[in-house]
């Protein structure tokens, strides 16, 4: 349905992806962090030598042109006006980010899998539980993903989704800025609330995000006006971002450990 589309992103123009590299590194980097020993050995394993999760966390994104097939599942359309996930009208053919996900984790644990088959699940997990934490990518408001919602950036054009994917993390501080913040906050606590529930549950709880925060708390603009990003808007923005990355690294860690006992 959409994220196929091209986009205007800050003077630029670039296809529309969950987070930019610097937050799935980020989540990667997380989650690398709290693995246990033996779902570190068998990542070391999977990926082989001087592979790090980081390092791969956004190769989902450099093959979808290639392959197209791809591109559905890196999101998941629930409607901002529906109070719930509903897989059978948000993934009706299993073409979505929750379904690949839980697709990916039988793959990555099957031992009879191909080394390549394995490889490529697990660096599809990676990029996949990034890419649902980004509030757009378990929501919808018939405007794909808020890329046709155009907006004014800070003096730059843009739009709903791109700001969200990098704009804010962008004006955040560095990787490692954000890192040296994140690491410590993400807490053996955090690790177990966030790692409960299931994948489904997880977008759900995103979903409500978008509605209440990311929809719900857009600075209002006339019919035909663009819509300028200010900054009450921002600080609202830049927590919630803060928060979403350390559940997915949380939650990456539990698949991973989960999966790769």
């Amino acid at each position: 349905m959409r994220r196929v589309a091209v986009l205007m992103c800050l003077g630029g123009v670039l296809p529309a992806f969950g987070w930019g590299p610097e937050g799935h590194n980020l989540v990667a980097r997380l989650a690398a962090a709290r693995l246990t020993p033996a779902a570190a050995a068998r990542v070391a394993e999977i990926l082989g030598p001087g592979v790090t999760l980081a390092s791969i966390s956004s190769w989902p994104d450099q093959v979808r042109r290639e392959r197209t097939e791809t591109a559905p599942w890196h999101y998941i359309d629930i409607p901002i006006d529906k109070p719930h996930l509903d897989m059978a009208r948000d993934c009706p053919k299993g073409a979505c980010v929750v379904t690949k996900i839980e697709d990916f984790e039988k793959v990555v644990a099957d031992p009879t899998a191909t080394p390549v088959a394995r490889k490529e699940a697990l660096m599809f997990i990676v990029h996949f539980v990034g890419d649902m934490h980004q509030p757009l990518h378990s929501s919808d408001n018939k405007d794909k993903g808020g890329n046709d919602v155009k907006l004014d950036f800070f003096g730059k054009p843009s739009n709903l989704h791109s700001v969200w994917d990098s704009g804010f993390l962008g004006r955040m501080g560095t990787e490692d800025e954000m890192f040296a913040r994140l690491n410590p906050d993400l807490t053996r606590g955090r690790m177990k609330k966030w790692g409960k529930g299931t994948v489904e549950s997880w977008a759900g709880q995103i979903h409500k995000v978008a509605v209440k925060q990311t929809y719900g708390q857009l600075p209002k603009a006339a019919p035909g006006e663009q819509i300028h990003i200010d900054a009450k808007y921002e600080q609202m923005a830049d927590a919630l971002i803060k928060t979403e990355l350390e559940k997915a690294g949380a939650r990456l860690a539990f698949v991973l450990n989960s999966t790769l006992k």
